[in-house]
């Protein structure tokens, strides 16, 4: 049995999350996938997967051999591409996870004009406002926005967001502009299904931080649509900039308490703690932070 192109199977079965899906990107059959499969959980003495009609699911033993079995190849992949002298070739797949708005918005132009440098490089850009398992869904690098960071990856802090009050001028002359942040609680407020800190606001302004209970009858877990909600007169929202900005600009979007501000967005890329990492991932990490800091709305950190 060729036990590397074994574990390449047993590798992408559980990073595409089925053994029909192996087959079509190796091209064979599912069939053959699950002989090899087998064959190596036969060689190492141990299960591997659990196989049920409602898909796969790693064993103990099975999710330590798959993290080992990672590394190993990419080990692998170094010494071949050392030996033939491709060490530096910008080429293979690269999986990219990122928040929805943040991906729509933003990121989708970039990893064009990062595509259009790079043409032998593929991306598969996964969309979704949960943190993924880097190791478990196969990804390379995620973008993620001041969230709690994994404990077995590195985090790469890259920009920062602020983050300002705005509303329509349609909803502020219906009901009037707050002239302090404890106004805020007489006025609908939009805010993120998920956020953690729930009916209470903190701001940042010239007297110091101040906490306020906000009210509001409409939560949304997607900021293009919290977006929208607010150019349509739906009630006053705490954004990113990156998210607004164009819209302030425009006068869509107006400033509540310019005077007032949260804790900026943070931004970081996320990564899983490698000794040889792709070339092409390499590439893409460095790309992204030189790219996200100057775009409109985020702020570059400065050099210490």
């Amino acid at each position: 049995m060729d036990t590397i192109q074994a574990m390449r199977y047993f590798a992408r079965t559980v990073e595409l999350g089925s053994m029909s899906a192996a087959a079509r990107e190796f091209g064979t059959t599912q069939s053959t996938v699950s002989k090899i499969v087998g064959k190596l959980e036969t060689e190492l003495g141990v299960r591997l997967l659990e196989r049920s009609t409602t898909g796969l699911a790693l064993t103990d033993q099975g999710s330590r051999f798959f993290e080992r079995a990672k590394c190993l190849l990419e080990d692998y992949e170094n010494a071949v591409a050392d030996a033939r002298g491709l060490t530096e070739r910008a080429v293979g797949l690269l999986r990219i996870n990122a928040p929805v708005g943040f991906g729509q918005f933003l990121l989708n132009g970039l990893i064009r004009e990062f595509l259009d440098t790079y043409p032998e490089i593929e991306i598969e850009l996964i969309l979704n406002d949960r943190f993924v398992d880097l190791v478990e869904e196969g990804v390379d690098v995620v973008v993620r926005l001041g969230q709690q960071l994994p404990p077995d990856a590195i985090a790469r802090k890259i920009a920062t967001a602020p983050r300002w009050l705005v509303a329509a001028p349609d909803y502020l002359a219906r009901h009037g502009k707050p002239r302090s942040p404890a106004h805020l609680s007489d006025h609908e407020y939009i805010r993120f299904a998920w956020s953690s800190s729930g009916d209470i606001v903190e701001l940042q302004g010239p007297q110091g931080s101040v906490e306020v209970k906000i009210r509001g009858r409409y939560r949304v877990n997607n900021a293009l649509a919290l977006r929208e909600s607010l150019v349509m007169g739906a009630g006053i929202g705490l954004c990113p900039v990156w998210l607004v900005q164009d819209l302030v600009t425009s006068g869509q979007l107006q400033r509540v308490l310019p005077k007032w501000q949260a804790l900026p967005q943070e931004m970081f890329l996320i990564y899983l703690s490698r000794r040889y990492q792709p070339f092409r991932t390499r590439l893409l990490l460095d790309f992204l932070e030189a790219r996200i800091p100057a775009l409109p709305g985020f702020t570059a950190l400065r050099a210490s």
